[in-house]
Protein backbone atom coordinates (compact mmCIF):
# COMPACT_ATOMS: atom_id res chain seq x y z
CA UNK A 1 0.00 0.00 0.00
CA UNK A 2 2.61 2.55 0.66
CA UNK A 3 4.46 2.00 -2.61
CA UNK A 4 1.18 2.87 -4.20
CA UNK A 5 0.85 6.13 -2.26
CA UNK A 6 4.50 7.40 -3.28
CA UNK A 7 3.91 6.29 -6.66
CA UNK A 8 1.07 8.35 -6.74
CA UNK A 9 2.24 11.64 -5.10
CA UNK A 10 5.73 11.21 -7.66
CA UNK A 11 3.09 11.27 -10.22
CA UNK A 12 1.25 13.99 -8.66
CA UNK A 13 4.10 16.27 -7.85
CA UNK A 14 5.44 15.27 -11.34
CA UNK A 15 1.81 16.92 -12.61
CA UNK A 16 2.66 19.91 -10.81
CA UNK A 17 6.20 20.65 -11.74
CA UNK A 18 5.00 20.01 -15.53
CA UNK A 19 1.68 22.83 -14.75
CA UNK A 20 4.50 24.74 -13.27
CA UNK A 21 6.90 24.72 -16.09
CA UNK A 22 3.29 25.53 -18.31
CA UNK A 23 3.00 28.50 -16.67
CA UNK A 24 6.44 30.09 -17.16
CA UNK A 25 5.40 29.81 -21.32
CA UNK A 26 2.23 31.66 -20.93
CA UNK A 27 2.08 35.46 -22.63
CA UNK A 28 -0.02 37.14 -20.22
CA UNK A 29 -1.97 40.10 -22.54
CA UNK A 30 -0.73 43.32 -21.49
CA UNK A 31 -3.64 45.84 -19.50
CA UNK A 32 -4.23 47.29 -22.45
CA UNK A 33 -5.01 43.76 -24.94
CA UNK A 34 -6.75 43.07 -21.66
CA UNK A 35 -9.18 46.01 -21.65
CA UNK A 36 -9.84 45.73 -25.47
CA UNK A 37 -10.38 41.77 -25.25
CA UNK A 38 -13.01 42.91 -22.37
CA UNK A 39 -14.65 45.58 -24.48
CA UNK A 40 -14.98 43.16 -27.35
CA UNK A 41 -16.29 40.32 -25.49
CA UNK A 42 -19.04 42.59 -23.88
CA UNK A 43 -19.80 44.41 -26.96
CA UNK A 44 -19.99 41.52 -28.97
CA UNK A 45 -22.73 39.68 -25.79
CA UNK A 46 -24.95 43.19 -25.81
CA UNK A 47 -25.49 42.30 -29.70
CA UNK A 48 -25.96 39.10 -29.83
CA UNK A 49 -28.77 39.58 -27.06
CA UNK A 50 -30.57 42.15 -29.20
CA UNK A 51 -30.16 39.84 -31.87
CA UNK A 52 -31.59 37.32 -29.58
CA UNK A 53 -34.20 39.42 -28.15
CA UNK A 54 -35.20 40.80 -32.00
CA UNK A 55 -36.17 37.45 -33.02
CA UNK A 56 -38.23 36.34 -29.99
CA UNK A 57 -40.32 39.62 -30.07
CA UNK A 58 -40.77 38.56 -34.03
CA UNK A 59 -41.53 34.66 -33.01
CA UNK A 60 -43.71 35.92 -30.41
CA UNK A 61 -46.00 38.04 -32.81
CA UNK A 62 -45.85 35.83 -35.33
CA UNK A 63 -47.13 33.25 -33.15
CA UNK A 64 -50.02 35.41 -31.70
CA UNK A 65 -51.16 35.97 -35.23
CA UNK A 66 -51.95 32.71 -35.92
CA UNK A 67 -52.87 31.36 -32.70
CA UNK A 68 -55.01 33.86 -32.08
Amino acid sequence: MSAQTSTRKGKISTYFKGVKAEMRKVLWPSKKELTNYTAMVILISIIVGLVVWVLDLGIHRILSLIIK
